[in-house]
């Protein structure tokens, strides 16, 4: 079901978290959305590993959730309606998005998001 999964760390400083990742840590940019100008979202290699990180310039203070992991499958409403019908919260319904996935956000039974991804043709 699940072909590759990647944690995603959010944060309101995005320059300083890729100080710390890429010029501390040694990471290497391998995505920016949107490609042209300031990026929200950067996709890092460390090592062997993915790592993604978006801004998020309202996060602060405590309960807010900074970590969210993205699960890649075959077919993103499948897996979501299979989900739905086992009492998984769905927080965000499956979309389309302009970059070329189909996503959409459940919780799991921790309160973690988990966002359920799967390619398709971008959109112009």
């Amino acid at each position: 079901m699940v072909r590759s999964a990647f944690p995603i760390l959010s944060t309101p400083d995005l320059p300083g978290a890729l100080a710390f990742y890429v010029d501390l840590l040694g990471g290497t940019i391998s995505y920016a959305f949107p490609a042209e100008g300031e990026p929200d979202y950067v996709g890092l290699e460390l090592g062997s590993s993915h790592l993604g990180i978006g801004r998020d310039p309202d996060l602060g203070g405590e309960g807010i959730q900074r970590f969210s992991l993205w699960v890649y499958v075959d077919d993103c409403d499948e897996v979501v309606e299979s989900m739905r019908v086992n009492g998984v919260p769905i927080l965000e319904e499956a979309v389309d998005q302009p970059w070329g996935e189909r996503i959409a956000r459940v919780g799991d039974p921790d309160g973690n998001v988990v966002i359920i991804g799967a390619r398709i043709a971008p959109t112009e």
